[in-house]
């Protein structure tokens, strides 16, 4: 039997949390007395830390090698949940495996081994074809928004990643959705199955709305539509990669102040642009379904479904951006003549007259400043704020959300103090290294 490693009242002090809620109470309780478990609770809802916790506790001190594994559908929710367990503030090591940056700066770190590993499919698989994984002490699986990862193009990698693992005793499955179907590969012998989709209130708070637009193309009424919102934030989501830039592009002629986001373009681009909408230094943001899960942006007041989702499961997740926690939110679905409203959409639903002219929105007070250093450089967000306000003469008040990854960083800077503070740092060097920092692209 495993004694704990840490009181759950220190796990929550050190993440900020007065207190958890039913569902992580309820699964933490069930995933420490049940090796399968089946949890099923909304995007936004807490369930990094309901499985964490409970992981967390089965760790040996003793054991100097890899104990668990979280397998993940995007590198952006591998990132969340490291930033979550290290704020937990345990003397465990956690490692982060994804494709779009170096696999060896991944090897090195693997060298001494993490007592938890989180990652995408494809890499995870890759580092243990190579040996880099001590999987025989690995006894815990999670694989978190399972049903995502099971999606086209996992399968094989997830199969073999299983099978790799002798040692499992404990396996954890996570979705935000009901509809799914557990293969047999994973061996999920007759899981303990947690429902909190169902009668949550969560899914009341959302006001869902249609907009009609007259033309087949959209643009213009998506336009008017971000018109009458104002300054508000704004996630758009559209079905394809091409749909995204073209509308982006749209709006940004029409002088909407966006970004885009999407699978393919660079990590760096797509940190630079969740990094811009977090801060305010964009309110729109234009998306697939990739950023329906797994991301941390709060505060969203609009989810705008600029293509109609294909399922009702894709429905869900991307309204899951809002209606977060205790938030509420409003859903605006853009119907041209032909569409119909999907049948899932059970639903009131109010019909959304636009104004025929409403002003542009306040263009945003923030810009993003990329800096060419970060954690692997020893630089952190202390050291961005001291070096701002010395070199960069900037009040606290004029410095916004600070953003620092392996080997860059962004920062909001208000924008009225943008050119003067880059013309003070220009040869200033940070932890006496000179570093380039300019405005993000």
């Amino acid at each position: 039997m495993h004694t704990k490693n840490y009181s759950t009242e220190k796990l929550l002090s050190n993440l900020k949390i007065d207190a958890l809620n039913e569902m992580q109470l309820s699964a933490i309780e069930t995933i420490e007395k049940n090796d399968n478990v089946i949890l099923l609770s909304l995007t936004g809802s807490g369930k990094t830390i309901a499985f964490l916790i409970p992981l967390l506790q089965r760790f040996d001190k003793s054991n100097k090698k890899t104990q668990a594994l979280i397998i993940v559908p995007s590198r952006e929710l591998a990132i969340q949940i490291e930033q979550v367990f290290k704020s937990m503030g345990t003397d465990f090591k956690i490692s982060c495996c994804y494709g779009g940056h170096l696999r060896e700066t991944e090897e090195n770190n693997l060298i001494q081994p993490p007592a938890l590993l989180v990652g995408t499919p494809g890499r995870l698989a890759d580092h243990i074809r190579r040996g880099n994984i001590t999987i025989d002490t690995i006894d815990t699986l999670v694989l978190d928004e399972f049903d995502k990862s099971l999606e086209s193009g996992f399968w094989e990698e997830i199969i073999f990643i299983v099978e790799s693992l002798k040692s499992l005793q404990k396996r954890i499955l996570t979705s935000a959705t009901e509809a799914v179907e557990v293969p047999d590969f994973i061996r999920l012998k007759s899981p303990l199955r947690l429902n909190f989709l169902s009668g949550n209130e969560k899914e009341n708070k959302l006001h869902i709305q249609t907009v009609l637009s007259p033309e087949k193309d959209k643009t213009d009424t998506l336009f008017k539509l971000i018109c009458s919102i104002g300054n508000k934030s704004v996630i758009v989501f559209c079905n394809h990669r091409e749909s995204v830039e073209r509308t982006s592009d749209l709006l940004t002629k029409k002088g909407i102040v966006n970004e885009f986001y999407h699978g393919a373009m660079e990590q760096q681009q797509r940190d630079s642009a969740l990094c811009k909408f977090k801060n305010g230094t964009v309110n729109v943001l234009v998306t697939t379904d990739l950023a329906s899960r797994g991301l941390d942006i709060p505060n969203i007041k609009y989810i705008v479904h600029y293509h109609l989702p294909a399922t009702k499961e894709i429905y869900i997740h991307r309204n899951g951006r809002t209606a977060r926690m205790d938030a509420g939110g409003t859903a605006i679905l853009i119907l041209s003549a032909e569409e119909k409203l999907p049948a899932y959409i059970k639903e009131d639903v109010e019909h959304l007259e636009l104004p025929e002219n409403s002003p542009l929105p306040e263009k945003p007070k923030w810009t993003t400043l990329f800096i060419a250093a970060g954690k692997k450089d020893k630089v952190n967000k202390i050291d961005i704020v001291g070096f701002l306000s010395n070199k960069g003469q900037l009040k606290k008040d004029d410095i916004g959300l600070i953003d620092v990854k392996d080997f860059f960083s962004f920062v909001a800077v208000r924008k009225l103090k943008v050119s003067q503070t880059l013309q003070l740092i220009k040869d200033q060097k940070i932890k006496n290294k000179k570093v380039k920092i300019d405005v993000a692209k």
